[in-house]
């Protein structure tokens, strides 16, 4: 299992400040570790959340903590293959590893999968400059230390 590098509590608030509101979206948690950040959206009012990680203990997990929540789904799979079927979402948030060597594919599907007017954020590391990908639709990256939130927008 891969070590788990939870989003920070700063990054955390500052992700759910710029998206505003998640009231009544369809949010997709990729890459979901603890699952702290779709159930961020779930106790802020997101209409769904599609949890997906590729460890299933990980997911079972996130099961117990999102017990108490409807309109929940929890996935094993790989982010890549599940976003070549996905339905649509209005936000999408990937956490990928920092390692992670495959964040044009990843970001380009996100995109696809978006619904009109959604917002795709991918947590990374600082050094990963993620702005040439999609550039016409890229937002803007806010930097915390050595993480980077960057966000994207389909109109």
């Amino acid at each position: 299992m891969r070590d788990l590098r939870p989003t920070s509590n700063l990054v955390l608030q500052a992700i759910f400040n710029i998206l505003y509101s998640v009231k009544g979206k369809d949010f997709l948690d990729l890459f979901a570790g603890t699952g702290q950040v779709g159930i961020k959206a779930l106790e802020k009012g997101a209409k769904s959340v599609v949890f997906v990680d590729i460890e299933k203990k990980r997911i079972e997990d996130i099961k117990k903590k999102a017990k108490n929540y409807a309109n929940t789904n929890f996935i094993v799979s790989d982010a890549l293959k599940f976003l070549k079927t996905a339905q649509p979402f209005d936000v999408i948030f990937a956490d990928p590893p920092y390692d992670y060597k495959f964040y044009d594919k990843l970001i380009k599907l996100s995109f696809d999968t978006l619904k009109e007017g959604g917002i795709l954020i991918v947590e990374h590391r600082s050094n990963n400059d993620l702005s040439n990908i999609l550039p016409d639709d890229f937002l803007e990256s806010r930097k915390y230390g050595d993480t980077v939130i960057s966000f994207w927008r389909k109109e």
